[in-house]
């Protein structure tokens, strides 16, 4: 899977991150989202929307990348991601990632990047390689099934790696992915601020192990939307580090918004908090939700031990279908990483607000357990609808314990603990976060011409354009580099096609370009162009000039 890390900085220092991991679909909206990305295959130029803009670009193709889905490019992202990392400092980078099926070893990115997978790219984990790695909309499929299988038959010594890792970063997207089989958690940012995550698909099977979707970790201002998760676990999870070590980091997941997200978890919540929530949740906004034959909605998972706190849970507008639990909170909540926590720090949870919910088919209405002298307290409830599976009902409808709060408009009627008053209408704040203010520029990327493949596609269906007798760089022209060969002219054209400026046709480069491991290569130029089509300008090698269409005229050869 890809880890992302800062790794000059330590915490708290001042260095920003910038990263963004994008996908695209030709002329369609993407997965619901408010931007529309469109792709123009002419001259390979790219729409889409983004956080920042990169200044500099390449594919992947460029690096010798080969995506046949058995070749491995490890070494490829690696060198692609090294190079382009230089231009962090003058409008970062994206490395394209082209349609094919790249198999990848782990990797890294870096600060002002962006790792773009187009339409019908697929990236593969490679299964041989012992660590983490991740993918893009295009795809990225985890497989899985290797690790699953071990963890089921306990034959792991290393922890199975998560899809996607982001660590000390800022300024991060994540958008228009399809994720698949991720080996444990697809999505993990961590110790990370400024963050979007928006418009993923992410499947696994239903009972494959720890398969969460989202899961932010100690982070500041997120934003999730517009995601379709299928999952073995959590959909999405919010945690702060787990019992003495996230009580000592003390960093919380705050400011966090998830909206218009659906969910299928037959196991597992729509939304948990915790259960590693040593180092604290607070200010968490969740709106517009759906969940389909889910375990459980909004769940809150603490423990005797875990200290911290969970506070200011606002929830609104949730629609449900096939659940266990509507309500569900624990406060004993499983194991410890080790025996050394503490057993007198008990979780603070408290302002806890669910209203605007819908739910049919529906098992239990509410499991609410907090802990003993340590009761969950603040719990506001309002304006809920519950339907219950008369077959599968249990006969308890609330099981309150430690708990207290109010309650108004539900039914089935709740609980004692959480008596119902009059006029009570659940908080839901009226302020935006910061992170929800945050508005994507339109990025056009217009794509140097792959010289392995798209030159000899398209160079024959470009229109003419005449270039001086000595080729020098046009003014009207933004010039680029691109690698072709050295050689002689070849002789003669194909008569009736049309052709690039000096009258090569799509076969002539057809040819010269299967024997381009043979020749050697010279820096020329191509374009970007702002006007009309392509100029493809060659130097002869004993003129030092290029070859004019006077000589054409003249009878000589071209």
């Amino acid at each position: 899977m890809w880890r992302v890390t800062d790794s000059t900085r330590a915490v708290g220092g001042d260095r920003l991150c910038a990263l963004m991991v994008l996908g695209v679909i030709s002329l369609i909206l993407i997965l619901g989202s408010l931007a529309e990305s469109r792709v123009y295959s002419e001259l390979g130029k790219i729409e889409y929307p983004a956080i920042n803009c990169r200044k500099h670009s390449a594919s992947l193709k460029d690096f010798g990348g080969v995506g046949d889905g058995k070749t491995s490019n490890t070494k490829i992202f690696q060198s692609a991601i090294s190079k382009l990392s230089q231009y962090a400092s003058d409008g970062g980078a994206t490395l394209i990632v082209p349609p094919g099926k790249w198999l990848t070893g782990p990797f890294n990115l870096t600060s002002h990047f962006t790792l773009f997978l187009q339409k019908d790219a697929i990236i593969l984990a490679s299964q041989e390689e012992m660590i983490p790695m991740e993918g893009q909309n295009g795809t990225i499929d985890g497989q899985g099934s290797y690790w699953w299988n071990k963890f089921h038959k306990k034959q792991l010594s290393l922890t199975r790696p998560f899809m996607i890792e982001i660590m000390y970063s800022d300024q991060i997207q994540i958008s228009d992915l399809t994720l698949v089989n991720s080996p444990n958690w697809f999505v993990h940012p961590v110790y990370s601020s400024n963050i979007i995550v928006k418009g993923l698909t992410i499947l696994a099977p239903v009972d494959s192990p720890n398969t969460d979707g989202i899961n932010p970790d100690s982070c500041t201002n997120t934003r999730i939307e517009d995601c379709y998760i299928v999952s073995g676990d959590d959909c999405i999870a919010a945690k702060s580090g787990w019992d003495e070590y996230g009580i000592k980091f003390g960093k919380p997941t705050q400011h966090l918004v998830i909206r218009r997200v659906t969910c299928i978890s037959p196991d597992s919540a729509m939304v948990a908090l915790g259960s590693e929530m040593s180092g604290g949740i607070d200010d968490v906004r969740v709106e517009d939700l759906t969940a389909i034959n889910t375990e459980s909605a909004v769940r809150i998972k603490t423990a005797v031990g875990r200290g911290g706190f969970v506070k200011n849970i606002f929830v609104r507008g949730l629609n449900l279908n096939t659940m266990k639990y509507v309500f569900w909170t624990t406060g004993s909540y499983g194991a410890h990483p080790d025996p050394n926590y503490d057993p007198k720090a008990l979780p603070i949870v408290t302002g806890i607000n669910f209203k605007d919910v819908v739910a049919k088919n529906v098992t239990i209405s509410a499991q609410l357990e907090g802990i003993s002298k340590d009761p969950f307290t603040g719990i506001c409830i309002s304006n809920v609808t519950i339907e219950v599976n008369e077959l599968k009902k249990k006969k308890l409808q609330w099981n309150c314990t430690d708990v207290a709060g109010a309650t108004n408009n539900v039914t089935p009627p709740p609980c004692a603990l959480l008596p119902q008053k009059d006029k009570t209408d659940c908080a839901f704040p009226d302020d935006k976060l910061p992170i929800e203010a945050v508005q994507f520029k339109t990025c056009l990327h217009q794509r140097i011409l792959d010289l392995h493949t798209d030159l000899h596609q398209r160079v024959s269906d470009l229109p003419l354009v005449v270039a001086p007798d000595v080729f020098q760089p046009l003014k009207h022209f933004e010039w680029d580099h691109l690698l072709l060969e050295e050689e002689a002219v070849a002789d003669g054209a194909v008569n009736g096609e049309r052709r690039s400026c000096y009258g090569w046709s799509r076969e002539w480069w057809k040819k010269k370009l299967q024997t381009l491991q043979r020749q050697r290569q010279c820096e020329v130029l191509a374009a970007s162009l702002k006007t009309v089509g392509l100029v493809v300008g060659r130097w002869r090698k004993e003129e030092g000039k290029g070859i004019s269409r006077k000589k054409k005229k003249e009878g000589k050869e071209v």
